[in-house]
């Protein structure tokens, strides 16, 4: 599935519990409720999936269910609005909820030269201003159909499971990044596309069953547990609305050796 070697390697991570702390979609529920998108129930609903997210993680069956919650919930919604809502509360509700481990990692990965690409099943509209906040230099994530300035609910493209590695792959032929020698980080099975389709897969913060696999191949398990302010660990750019198609939608403690490993392997590089 690979395409063949061509150039310099790149670092692609997941977003939710892999760089922030929770669902990075259902974060902002109580900012659309106070905007007068969605009501009291529906945030009530989002944050039990945030307990549930958060707890157990996510199998395919639950991810199927947190979309179509999702693109229901958003069907009408005005793009402007959504835009104009995550530009106003980006920093107070995920800047909290980054990993300071994760930071650290993007950073070494920027500083040895590699591209660092967010990939997440959280929509664009979320997750582009996210990855501006980060430095990213590039985001994959879920696209909602747009008419007229509106969502329809319909999904154009849905960043999930074997479609991340698609566009992963697609991403790697037109930059010309080497996948063989590239990094990958994901806290949950079904990411196992994504791990697969590069040569330097880690298991971040990972599901009992990711964690097996893991285990089994021989992939660097790392543990991040300290969310930081991000204000303080990097100059941000200044907040300004961000593109379109929300819906479907996260070195210090790490496991002492195997962090301090895995850091050495992204200084080195492959």
């Amino acid at each position: 599935m690979a395409p063949r070697a061509t150039g310099r390697p790149a670092a692609f991570f997941d977003l939710d519990k892999t760089i922030i702390a929770k669902s990075s979609t259902l974060a902002f529920s109580r900012s659309f409720q106070a905007g007068g998108l969605i009501s009291r129930r529906a945030v009530l609903r989002s944050a039990y999936a945030q307990f549930v997210y958060l707890v157990g993680g996510a199998d395919h069956d639950q991810m199927e269910k947190m979309r179509g919650f999702l693109s229901d919930l958003s069907a009408g919604w005005e793009v402007q609005t959504v835009r104009d809502i995550v530009a106003e509360t980006l920093h107070r509700i995920v800047d909290p909820l980054v990993f300071d481990e994760a930071v650290s990692l993007i950073e070494e990965h920027q500083l040895a030269g590699r591209d660092v690409v967010i990939v997440s099943a959280s929509g664009a509209e979320v997750v582009e201003p996210i990855g501006e906040m980060l430095g990213a230099d590039g985001v994959i994530a879920t696209r909602m159909e747009i008419v007229d300035g509106r969502y329809t609910g319909r999904i154009d493209f849905y960043a999930y499971a074997e479609n991340k590695a698609t566009a992963i792959a697609r991403l790697a032929e037109d930059k010309g990044y080497d996948l063989s020698r590239s990094y990958a980080y994901s806290d949950s099975i079904t990411d196992m596309h994504m791990l697969e389709i590069v040569g330097h897969p880690y298991a971040v913060n990972p599901d009992k069953e990711l964690r097996r696999q893991a285990t089994q191949r021989g992939w660097p398990v790392l543990v991040f547990t300290r969310p930081v302010a991000l204000r303080a660990r990097m100059r941000l750019p200044q907040s300004k609305p961000t593109l379109a198609a929300l819906a479907v939608g996260t070195a210090a403690a790490v496991g002492g050796a195997v962090y301090l490993a895995a850091r050495r392997r992204v200084a080195r590089g492959a």
